[in-house]
């Protein structure tokens, strides 16, 4: 009888347990998909200061109507442009990340594990230290009022972010390395026919990572794009957005922009997210 009490006793403080972990997460939940309810409600109307639904209950399409219409919101050559670094930058990144990781993961040589733990020290440092320095260079090349100096800052120390991709490649058996090398292959055989074609994971992993940084980002677009006195056609759309966020009547078509740029990062996880987790999954197994 008292073993039958424990017994109860232990599977309701199970799932007592259980239950109040699920409430946790429900909650956490809730919090972190607040924003994103706030946007869409606020895109479909007037800013209501201190309400999640617009003011006065209008709810109308004008909002998306102004961002292609209004001189002010050229959100059309804004997304183009981020389009445009975003992509590119992602190609770039992706090939010097996959290329720096196998180096890493297969190749010996001197002071290899030096030049990894550097590489991590320089990663804690955030790339914006830098901004001064990196825009001076650019002036000195001549492309800091073109998109193409974004796309360079985003490639230029992409291999840094080696870490996930080498530790996938260090989970592909060696052996496969030595039969083609066997049959009279070369490393660059190896790399492009054999390892690549077994790695798909980790390249739609590192396109997702390398697309995503570019296109949301705003520190380095505003700084770049601002500082060099490109005119607003030049703007990413991180960039252009926020400057309507200085008038509280382009408000409703601030979130309206947000909510269309928000779509197909949305949609690109949502398709991918299968091969994202086993490429994060498959990087970790090994460091």
């Amino acid at each position: 009888m008292a073993e039958k009490k424990k017994l109860v006793s232990k599977r309701f403080a199970e799932k007592s347990q259980r239950a109040l972990v699920y409430f946790v997460l429900t909650l956490i939940s809730l919090i972190w998909v607040f924003p994103f309810f706030y946007l869409i409600f606020q895109s479909f109307g007037k800013y209501a200061s201190g309400g999640i639904f617009p003011a006065s209950g209008e709810w109308t399409f004008q909002n998306y109507v102004n961002l292609f219409t209004l001189p002010e919101t050229p959100f059309l050559k804004w997304w183009i442009n981020t389009f445009v670094i975003a992509f590119f930058t992602a190609l770039l990144q992706t090939i010097l990340v996959l290329m720096t990781s196998y180096a890493l993961s297969r190749l010996r040589f001197n002071g290899r594990q030096a030049l990894m733990k550097l590489i991590l020290i320089l990663g804690m440092f955030p790339g914006f230290l830098g901004m001064l320095v990196i825009y001076y260079i650019l002036e000195l090349l001549g492309i800091n009022t073109s998109i193409f100096s974004l796309i360079l800052v985003y490639t230029a120390s992409s291999a840094m972010s080696y870490y996930v991709a080498k530790g996938f490649f260090d989970t592909i058996p060696k052996a496969l390395d030595e039969a083609v090398m066997i049959d009279g292959g070369t490393k660059n055989t190896v790399f492009w026919r054999v390892i690549l074609p077994l790695s798909k994971p980790i390249i739609i992993y590192t396109i997702l990572v390398s697309f995503t940084g570019p296109w949301g980002d705003f520190m380095f677009g505003k700084y770049i794009t601002q500082t060099a006195g490109m005119l607003p056609d030049g703007y990413t759309v991180a960039v252009g957005l926020q400057g309507l966020t200085s008038n509280s009547d382009y408000y409703g078509t601030f979130c309206a922009g947000a909510v269309l740029v928000s779509i197909p990062i949305t949609a690109l996880f949502f398709w991918l997210q299968r091969y994202y987790v086993e490429g994060i999954a498959g990087g970790a197994v090994k460091g």
